[in-house]
């Protein structure tokens, strides 16, 4: 089977306020497995959604996407994706032996636009009705009532009963569905990332991994974990992180033909 995800960017609670709805639906029967507003679509958002549809659901065999850079590497703007490398959700989805397939084709803009005009005709009212202002409540309501009753209305009766999804046994996902990236160790047996240092401690197997190169893993609860190969050499709740340095200001430049 092949999932479709999506997102539509709107004023969902019909003020100022412009949100991204997150969608995952079954490509053939348009029925909806998850769907959530979000400030803006990111890797997060998208990793978040996948791994719920995995946990809840099971497995499936493809999924269907825009080729946003969460998605695919894309050399130029327009072009088609380097199927030689990988992004962060083609990265866990090839982990689980799933497919990723870019969208090309106008047709399959067009039926997702369409698919999105029904929900902002109607999800905005839904809300106003119920009162509903903020993010929390709203993706309350998504969860417990609004798919349920999108689903009724809207599902395409499948050809064949039963379910497509595979359920999974694997006890990894929470690595899986971690946002990734390899960094080398300095000398002072130190790495950095988005402007944060993290000391290594010695191991017992191991002084100083100096010159190595380390998987740095954000888990969606906001913890961080380092591993050197399969060996888990750090881990940080996501209140002990450490600091982040702010960002360097580049000197100002002098407007041409002046001297300093």
């Amino acid at each position: 089977m092949m999932l479709h995800i999506d997102g539509s960017e709107h004023r969902w609670f019909g003020d100022e306020r412009y949100y991204e709805l997150t969608v995952v639906l079954d490509d053939a029967t348009s029925e909806i497995y998850y769907a959530q507003l979000v400030e803006a679509e990111s890797t997060r958002t998208v990793v978040t959604a996948l791994r719920e549809v995995a946990e809840t659901r099971g497995l499936f065999c493809s999924l269907y996407s825009d080729r946003a850079g969460h998605f695919f590497a894309t050399p130029k703007h327009g072009e088609r994706v380097d199927a030689s490398r990988s992004a962060q959700v083609g990265r866990a989805l090839q982990e689980l032996g799933l497919k990723m397939i870019g969208a090309y084709s106008p047709q399959v803009r067009g039926r997702s636009e369409r698919n999105f005009g029904t929900w902002q005709g109607r999800l905005p009212q839904e809300l106003r009705l119920r009162g509903i202002k903020d993010l929390a409540h709203a993706n309350e309501f998504l969860r417990d009532e609004y798919v349920s009753e999108f689903n009724n209305r809207s599902t395409v009766h499948a050809a064949q009963n039963g379910s497509a999804f595979v359920r999974t046994r694997r006890k990894d996902l929470d690595w899986i569905f971690s946002l990734q990236h390899e960094r080398t160790v300095n000398n002072d047996n130190t790495l950095t990332l988005e402007n944060r240092v993290f000391q290594l401690d010695k191991t017992r197997w191991r002084n100083t991994l100096a010159g190595q190169m380390v998987t740095v893993h954000e888990h969606l609860d906001g913890r961080m974990s380092i591993r050197y190969g399969p060996h888990l050499i750090a881990q940080y709740a996501a209140d002990q992180l450490p600091p982040q340095a702010p960002k360097r200001r580049g000197i100002p430049r002098l407007p041409t033909g002046r001297a300093a």
